[in-house]
């Protein structure tokens, strides 16, 4: 063992060692670089104030003991929530401008989510942090807040379910036989692509029916059992009252929310906290409530940009190095927050989760819109656009869905939705609506002004969703939007029937003598998407034309023949070959929307009736918010 510290009689250390001069020189860069990295770790690693103590001076020492301490109490109070949601929320603070001789009501209540999705409107809560979501330190010396003297706050289900227009699965009227057969087949379908997904892969994300086993991925941060809560509220309504009970149990006994890992903050969204709120809604059961709650506020983190745009990747464990990303923000991501969100404020009776999306649409609207339409990406920084680029299909799709559906949602209160909506689409039909040679109209894709004229599958939703809002339109463009959706509908259906399997590509183009084709391999398979029977979904609601149906058949006939395998539903990968092979996936959102999508088709309206719900970009239906629907506060 050779001493490093220098001896008596003894020369220095690096002469003992015989070592030349550039071997001097190396050596000494090696130790200036550790000593660098051991004094650096004192400010990058987790605090511990008993080693900071004998480097930092006292007030510098006391700030950072205080701060590992309010990080572990903040982790415990974590710890807390994932195992018991809190029977009421933070005590709000005084109005900024509050008059100090105005009374306090003791029990005052919070506003609807209804209510806080009102144009420049935001629930009454704490005050506004500072950007970037730190917290300002209460001086030394000031009196401790008040006690918050309110009631618990508690949602009142009965009178929720009381003030539905429709049974929640209809009325049960008379139908033809061949409707109600073709929606039984479906059923089957779903039961089928179930029980095979608990058989091999229950616990799992998705199930590969091929290989018959489960495949997790990396989109959901160690969260488990996508298909089971996405599969949930279909299962509701379908009736299949004993894989009902199997899924929730699962949820009851083995959805563990205590994970550590990174996530998308638009697919836990969409798919898990839809997914358990709507089934909430559906039944009454408190355990999907205070999941979806307890889920909920691990995301909130995702906001804390200098913006209040949230990153679309969040860690879901307890521990956190803070917002440090450089790339941007999807404006189909960070803007298909608002649905779910609000109902988590309706919920909770917490005004934070309204608050977040609030603001986002304050961003929004106070940058420049290029020709009035929404580029994809978005700096959470700057809360710049970072490109040009302009898409109705994927990165942009649902911001524009969840604009009308937010004014639907909140019972037609949400101005300010209701106008974005309508703004976009204007300039949507103005530079990007397009006609084909062939008389196919499209909406292609925007390029800093450069048009790309293809449409990608994803975009087949539009047609239900320019429906949707031309009901509510003023009557000069109310005809217009309803051929327009139409057209646009009937295009989506081109590129299923020029396929020699009958089911669209990822994506089609008309370009280069081609029209609702792919011409490219890597845009010819097919996933189990959903964007197409939605339009018809929505389409037949709202004009009962036969041909809805019948479409909707023909993909019902195209599933069974070439994507039901022995153990499940697969998607193929080329949508031209007459003897298509596999990618051994049967996807969560095939149970969520594409059998949920076809189902409805073939029900009465009064089934999930659009007067009561409206569906999330995951087809989880959420109710509209027709009253206050807060228990009544005892004396």
């Amino acid at each position: 063992m050779v001493l490093l510290r220098k001896l008596p009689g003894m020369p220095g250390w690096p002469a003992a060692l015989g070592l030349r001069l550039p071997q001097k020189f190396l050596f000494l860069l090696f130790l200036s670089g550790l000593l660098t990295l051991c004094f650096g770790a004192l400010f990058l690693l987790p605090d511990s104030s008993r080693f900071k103590r004998l480097f930092l001076p006292r007030r510098a020492t006391a700030s950072a003991s205080s701060s590992s301490s309010a990080s572990s109490s903040s982790a415990s109070s974590s710890s807390t929530r994932d195992t018991e949601l809190p029977r009421s929320p933070p005590a709000a603070a005084e109005p900024r401008h509050a008059s100090p001789a105005a009374p306090r009501r003791p029990r005052e209540k919070l506003r609807t989510a209804a209510r806080m999705a009102g144009p420049n409107r935001t629930a009454p809560g704490p005050r506004q942090q500072p950007q970037g979501g730190e917290s300002r330190a209460q001086p030394a010396g000031s009196e401790p807040p008040a006690r918050d003297t309110r009631a618990p706050f508690r949602f009142d289900y009965e009178r929720f379910r009381r003030s539905l227009r429709h049974p929640v699965r209809g009325g049960r009227r008379g139908e033809d036989p061949e409707t109600r057969a073709r929606r039984m087949k479906i059923k089957e379908m779903m039961k089928f692509a179930w029980d095979n997904y608990r058989q091999y892969a229950l616990g799992k994300n998705e199930l590969r029916p091929l290989s018959r086993n489960g495949h997790i991925g990396n989109m959901f941060g160690g969260l488990r059992g996508a298909t089971v809560i996405d599969a949930l509220d279909t299962l509701y309504i379908m009736e299949l009252q004993e894989e009902f009970q199997e899924a929730k149990q699962w949820v009851e006994q083995s959805f563990d929310l205590n994970v550590n890992g990174e996530a998308s903050l638009f697919e836990v969204n969409i798919r898990y906290i839809g997914g358990l709120l709507s089934t909430y809604y559906l039944t009454g059961e408190e355990v999907f409530k205070n999941k979806a709650l307890q889920l909920g506020e691990k995301l909130l983190p995702a906001f804390n940009t200098p913006t209040g745009i949230p990153r679309g990747v969040i860690n879901l464990g307890s521990w956190s190095w803070g917002w440090a990303s450089a790339g941007s923000s999807i404006l189909a991501e960070f803007g298909t927050l608002h649905l779910e969100f609000l109902h988590l404020s309706e919920l909770s009776g917490n005004p934070v989760f309204a608050e977040k999306v609030m603001n986002i649409r304050r961003v929004l609207s106070r940058v420049e819109k290029p020709q009035g339409l929404y580029p994809n990406f978005l700096s959470p920084v700057t809360g710049s656009w970072v490109q040009h680029h302009v898409s109705i299909g994927g990165l942009g799709d649902s911001f524009y869905e969840y604009l009308i559906k937010s004014w639907l949602m909140s019972d037609k209160k949400d101005s300010e939705a209701k106008k974005m909506y309508d703004d976009a689409l204007e300039a949507i039909e103005k530079h990007l609506v397009k006609k084909s040679a062939g008389g196919l109209t499209y909406i292609a894709e925007w390029r800093g002004g450069i048009l790309d004229h293809k449409m990608g599958h994803l975009a087949c939703f539009s047609g239900g969703m320019i429906a949707l809002g031309a009901q509510h339109g003023p009557q000069d463009s109310r005809q217009r939007h309803m051929e327009l959706a139409a057209e646009i509908t009937s295009t989506c259906h081109e590129s299923y029937t020029r396929s020699d399997t009958k089911l669209g590509p990822e994506a089609f183009r008309f370009d280069a003598g081609s029209e609702a084709t792919a011409t490219r391999l890597s845009e010819r398979y097919y996933i189990l998407r959903p964007e197409v029977v939605e339009s018809y979904m929505y389409l037949w609601r709202l004009t009962h034309h036969p041909k809805y149906r019948l479409w909707g058949w023909e993909v019902v006939q195209a599933l069974e023949k070439h994507c039901r395998v022995e153990s499940g539903f697969s998607g193929i990968r080329d949508v031209y070959s007459t003897t298509p092979t596999h990618d051994n996936m049967q996807q969560s959102f095939f149970l969520a929307e594409t059998l949920k999508y076809l189902y409805l088709l073939f029900c009465e309206d009064d089934v999930l009736s659009l007067e009561d719900w409206v569906f999330n970009t995951e087809a989880h239906p959420l109710p509209i918010n027709h009253t206050d629907f807060r228990a009544a506060e005892q004396p």
